[in-house]
């Protein structure tokens, strides 16, 4: 565990990839370029290697659950493993899928996350505490099929009649079971589970074949699928679909893994708030913060999670208003500037913020320029620019987020550090 910014700084020089087994050092594609970037009149390290990889220990089984815009785990383990240790408070505002909190949960920290969309939290939660799968089977065959499909929307466009009866039961007892505050972590596992396989393009889904299950689309943008590919909703078995993603899920987590994360869950701190205003926070709390904002107005969020939002009866529309969507960059960029006061606030003194942005518009406009100033204003000094290079991902540009070039994609995240009070 590094703590010094010059330290810090010193190992991404010298930075050489881990191998498989975490100890050992391959030779790396490249040394570490070293330049660096001129915004407001100062010089700002910035530092590029291959620090993180798909060829690197695979990450956790727990963290395969869909969502738009997510970083992978390697990400935010690898500015966890260098910044804090076990029982230091780990944070991310723009919490997602919660890839940052249970990432940090996997390797023995504290959490608290925050993501304005509740889904967030459905997605999140559950994780740091898997309940045994025959508890889940149980349950699972414990709730009945209504008599016949009652949903308030039609849905036949993407369910055969059968598999979208069982869908509206589950959706129906699990609705009662939050609304009565009688849900158990047995409940909220489904939730979670079924959450993650409404619509995707594969037999593993509840759906007919569909796009990917980060993105859901419209029932008439369905509809002209189906005709063109001449397919009709077959009958999926809902509750074995749940069964097997969730052995999936826990697969491969260690013994000393599995009470990490429900060590995690007891004392995690879950907010649906705006990350400007989280006042269950304590003043100079968290050690890091490693988090990707919403991206200017590039990914849909409300309207891509309709049928989640559908599902866990929540109202996509008044979701989509509170997420920041802007246009304008300066609009976004007053946004943020308030969310690193926030920051600055819940930072720990010698506490770092790892915030990880991407060149948007097809590269006009590279947001960890535009971030840097921000984190200065509010009281953080710059430790240096990391960008992340990788072989290029085909799924990497559905984001709209331009970070390829000359066959690589790559995370650009720029670092932020609390002075101490001495």
């Amino acid at each position: 565990m590094i703590r010094d910014p010059s330290l810090v700084c010193d190992y991404f020089r010298s930075f050489s990839l881990p191998g498989q087994d975490g100890q050992t050092t391959l030779i790396p594609k490249g040394k570490t370029v070293c330049d660096n970037v001129h915004v407001m009149g100062v010089n700002y390290p910035r530092y590029t290697n291959e620090f993180w990889t798909a060829r690197q220990r695979q990450a956790s089984k727990i963290q395969e659950i869909s969502y738009r815009a997510c970083f992978k785990p390697q990400l935010p383990r690898f500015f966890i493993t260098l910044l804090t240790e076990p029982g230091d408070i780990v944070y991310d505002p723009f919490s997602g899928r919660g890839t940052t909190p249970v990432e940090a949960a996997l390797l023995g920290r504290r959490i608290i996350a925050n993501d304005i969309n509740p889904l967030s939290r459905i997605l999140a939660e559950p994780r740091l505490n898997p309940p045994e799968l025959e508890e889940v089977k149980t349950r699972l065959y414990s709730v009945s099929d209504l008599p016949s499909v009652t949903c308030d929307i039609d849905l036949s466009m993407f369910y055969h009649p059968e598999t979208l009866r069982t869908i509206c039961s589950l959706r129906k007892y699990l609705t009662s079971r939050v609304e009565d505050n009688t849900a158990d972590m047995t409940d909220r596992w489904i939730r979670m589970v079924a959450t993650n396989r409404l619509s995707g393009h594969s037999p593993g889904f509840f759906s007919v074949y569909t796009l990917p299950p980060n993105q859901a689309v419209s029932p008439d943008r369905q509809i002209i699928i189906n005709r063109d590919r001449n397919q009709q909703p077959p009958y999926r078995d809902v509750r074995e679909i749940i069964l097997k993603k969730s052995r999936l899920l826990i697969r491969g987590i260690e013994p000393n893994q599995m009470e990490q994360l429900k060590e995690a869950g007891q004392s995690a701190l879950f907010l649906t708030q705006d990350a400007r205003y989280t006042p269950q926070i304590p003043d100079n709390w968290v050690t890091l913060t490693v988090t990707s904002p919403p991206f200017l107005d590039i990914v849909q969020y409300a309207s891509d999670n309709w049928l989640r939002c559908w599902f866990n009866d929540l109202n996509a529309e008044d979701i989509g208003k509170n997420i920041t969507m802007t246009r304008k960059l300066a609009d976004w960029e007053a946004v943020m500037q308030d969310t690193f006061k926030e920051l600055y606030r819940i930072t720990k003194p010698g506490g770092y913020v790892a915030f990880e942005v991407g060149e948007v518009r097809n590269g006009s406009v590279r947001l960890d320029e535009h971030v840097i100033p921000l984190g200065i204003s509010s009281g953080f000094s710059c430790v240096a620019i990391i960008i992340n290079q990788q072989d290029f991902t085909k799924t990497a540009n559905i984001w709209g987020v331009n970070n390829m070039k000359g066959g690589t994609n790559s995370n650009r995240i720029v670092l932020f550090h609390k002075k101490t009070d001495n």
